[in-house]
């Protein structure tokens, strides 16, 4: 699995920013045509490019309240024309995230679209959330993706993931989770805080590297301040508020910000 994420990108240890893409058709959010959010979308993906990340991801958080695991065709089929619109853009790796644990229809996406990954929650035990219970998803998913002729989408995983509540599998260190998650065929795990923006604590990102033998992403927090901490122990780091305007993720993309971090990370893997 390892060898199988670091051909997907040139350089070690990937730099992959976020697209907050906006509210979507029938979401109570909605304000903007279908049109209008490619436009936006396509702008983000640029300054992406332009900064020098090394992929980048698209992910449907404006539509609060989610869906509970799965969304409806209008979103799928906003979600495949956005898709196809960053991806000819930023001319990189993509991968995609439908909240709230949507995973089937984010790889239907990504199938379409021709991207190259899929976050997913939910993958392996049962956690709650604020939509409810999110159930384990690993066999569906991956008996889905085999019946469309998906196998080379790569399924990153959270465990024990932000905004969610864990008391339910309390007996399930996170170490454990990552050996679940790549027994029940994973092809990365991510590891997050408590909350969007929040950073993981180390000793998480260190237990999972000792517990498996996936990737380990790092899936939130991550700024030009905790970068080096972390650095030595993540195989790569997905970052969205950071690259934001006064890192808040509800923001545009900040060119400065993004070039900031990837020059940071450029410095640090020419030591590795």
């Amino acid at each position: 699995m390892m060898q199988q994420f670091t051909c997907l990108f040139r350089q070690p240890k990937p730099i992959i920013g976020v697209i907050h893409v906006g509210a979507l058709p029938g979401t109570p959010a909605q304000q903007c045509s279908i049109a209008e959010l490619v436009e936006t979308a396509r702008t983000e993906a640029r300054l992406y490019r332009e900064g020098g990340v090394d992929g980048v991801i698209l992910e449907n958080m404006h539509d609060t309240p989610y869906l509970r695991g799965s969304v409806g065709p209008e979103i799928v089929a906003a979600m495949t024309v956005l898709a196809e619109a960053i991806k000819a853009e930023f001319r990189g790796r993509v991968g995609i995230q439908i909240l709230a644990g949507a995973n089937c229809e984010a790889l239907a996406v990504a199938q379409a679209a021709q991207l190259d990954f899929v976050r997913v929650e939910g993958f392996a035990f049962a956690h709650v959330a604020d939509e409810g219970i999110i159930e384990s998803s690993a066999a569906k998913l991956l008996r889905y993706r085999k019946h469309i002729g998906a196998n080379h989408i790569q399924i990153w995983a959270d465990i024990k993931k932000k905004h969610a509540s864990h008391a339910i599998t309390a007996d399930v260190n996170l170490g454990e989770t990552a050996e679940a998650a790549e027994f029940m065929r994973a092809s990365a795990v991510i590891v997050t805080g408590s909350a969007t923006g929040k950073a993981p604590k180390l000793s998480d990102v260190q237990e999972a590297q000792t517990h498996c033998r996936l990737p380990v992403l790092l899936g939130s927090g991550i700024d030009d301040r905790n970068l080096d901490s972390f650095f030595p122990f993540a195989d790569g780091f997905i970052v969205g508020s950071f690259f934001k305007t006064e890192g808040r993720w509800q923001q545009p993309v900040d060119l400065e910000r993004v070039q900031l971090l990837v020059e940071k990370a450029q410095s640090f893997r020419s030591v590795i």
